[in-house]
Order: C-alpha cells, then sequence, then structure tokens
C-alpha cells in the first residue's frame, strides 16, 4: 500500500464508494483509512448544481475531517443535471427509467466537487463535465434498468459500466464522471501536502 512519509498525516477517504478508492488506485494512492461521511444530501430550495455539489464535497470532509482532526481529508460528491433540474439517485426502476429516457438524445453536464481538509484548512474544485447521450430505444432502457447498474448512482448510470455504450461524446474529465476528478484530486493533496510513498 502506497503511505504517505513520515512528515505528512495519514489520509483518510470520506466516501463509501469503492469505484473512488479504484480511482485513486489507478494514480498510486491508497487512503489510510475509509471513512464515509453521513449527511443529508437534500439540495437546497434553489440550489444550482454546480454549487450543491461543491457544498456536499466540502461539507462531507468537514463532517469527516471533525473526527479525523490529525488527518489529511479527502471528499467528493456528483450531481447529474439537465438544465436546472437535478438528477439525483434514482429511487427505484420507474424513476431510474424517467431518467434515461430525459438523458436519451441529449446533453447533460455532470458536476463533481471534491474538497480536501488539512490543518483546518479547506480546498476545493467542482469538475464541469459535459455528456452528450445517444438516442436511446426502450429495449436499451428496459435492459439497462434490469441490469440493477442504475442503483446508488445519480442520474442513474454509471459511466463504467454498460452505460458507456450509451455515451457518444464527452467534454471535460472522464474519471469525474465516474466519481473523482483525478488531475484535481492530485493536485489538491499536493497543495495539502499529502505525498504518496514512492
Amino acid at each position: 500500500m502506497s503511505r504517505p512519509d513520515a512528515t505528512v498525516r495519514r489520509l483518510v477517504l470520506a466516501s463509501s464508494s469503492p469505484r473512488r478508492v479504484e480511482l485513486l488506485a489507478q494514480i498510486g494512492i491508497v487512503p489510510d483509512q475509509i471513512d464515509p461521511a453521513d449527511i443529508d444530501e437534500t439540495p437546497l430550495k434553489a440550489e444550482m448544481p454546480m454549487r450543491l455539489a461543491q457544498r456536499l464535497a466540502t461539507s462531507k470532509a468537514a463532517v469527516v475531517a471533525e473526527r479525523h482532526p490529525d488527518a489529511v481529508v479527502l471528499a467528493a460528491d456528483t450531481v447529474v443535471a439537465v438544465g436546472r433540474r437535478l438528477l439525483e439517485k434514482p429511487a427505484d426502476e420507474a424513476e431510474a427509467r424517467r431518467f434515461l429516457k430525459l438523458l436519451s438524445g441529449r446533453n447533460h453536464r455532470v458536476f463533481t466537487g471534491i474538497a480536501v481538509i488539512a490543518d483546518g484548512k479547506t480546498a476545493w474544485r467542482v469538475v464541469d463535465t459535459r455528456v452528450t447521450f445517444k438516442t436511446l430505444s426502450d429495449a436499451e432502457i428496459d435492459a439497462y434498468v434490469a441490469s440493477g447498474e442504475w442503483r446508488g448512482k445519480a442520474g442513474g448510470y454509471g459511466i463504467q459500466g454498460r452505460a458507456a455504450a450509451f455515451i457518444q461524446r464527452i467534454v471535460g474529465s472522464h474519471p469525474a464522471v465516474m466519481g473523482l476528478p483525478l488531475y484535481e484530486a492530485n493536485n489538491l493533496l499536493a497543495g495539502a501536502g499529502w505525498r504518496a510513498a514512492s
């Protein structure tokens, strides 16, 4: 496992997402501990998608930093939006199907907020990625919903799975759509003084 050197505190990932762990490992970063934040993710009245992604990421980091004051804490949150309409995690198959029909044949935006807290200081970024879906047939929507891949995913789809076949174009960060923008994560951690062991 990669470890920070002796002069840098432990790294705590404030997320239960196995995808974020895998993404970090891709660039040689292995958290010392995983401690998910349990916060209310309900959007505020008239809250814009970009602001929501930033607020949730920084709030998650803050909650976990209170439990690990001597650690460097990394948190992230992903918000999917069509215009100003937020597409959260579908509650059931019917909502997943509605989301896919809405995304079919059009562009949407994925906002991924990322926050790092170290020494009581918070640094954050929001990455805005534009995604274009092809026009989906009813059979494709039915098959995807039946697969169950939509469960627990903002917007009702996972780019790392079968839904990759639906995507015509991405403008922005592919790993951000998966849940963690790696360029920004690496830069924020470096700015906080954290380095993975060589």
